[in-house]
């Protein structure tokens, strides 16, 4: 503050403090101004690492679609894109599984058939005849057997 004229101690006083509270709301100001900055600096940051993880990830999503690798795309064709390939393989995995059930169920047969070829006799006596395919099973498995059966022959 400032007079025209003379002023007493006690105004001089009140005036220093004045100014001093002054000097101290433009230094809180300031910071406040400084804190505001920084706090928008560091989510300015933020936002760009989370922009940056965004495209990165569509980045990978893109090159592991086969239809898109080294192309150039939008966002809304790569999740497109994406989404008809996982539906492509999610077919193909259904009709390998079938498969794979289909040749358990073969595997589950042919080991029944060679265990019960391996629990039956073969024929006693060379006249005996065994039915259609028995002969193949019984010796199969053991083709020393076979030769021996046919050594009287010889």
């Amino acid at each position: 503050m400032q007079y025209f004229g003379r002023m007493s101690d006690e105004e001089r006083d009140i005036d220093i403090e004045s100014d001093e509270e002054d000097g101290f709301q433009a230094s809180r100001g300031e910071l406040q101004f400084a804190s505001q900055a920084v706090k928008r600096a560091h989510h300015n940051a933020l936002e760009r690492k989370r922009r940056d993880h965004i495209k990165d990830s569509f980045c990978s999503l893109r090159d592991s679609v086969p239809s898109l690798q080294g192309e150039k795309s939008s966002r809304a064709q790569i999740l497109k894109k994406a989404s008809e390939y996982i539906e492509f393989m999610r077919r193909k995995n259904s009709a390998h599984q079938q498969d794979i059930d289909d040749l358990k169920k073969q595997n589950n047969l042919l080991e029944s058939q060679s265990s019960s070829a391996r629990t039956r006799k073969g024929p006693r006596n060379f006249g005996e005849s065994l039915e259609d395919g028995e002969w193949f099973w019984a010796y199969m498995i053991s083709p020393i057997a076979m030769l021996d059966s046919l050594a009287f022959l010889l």
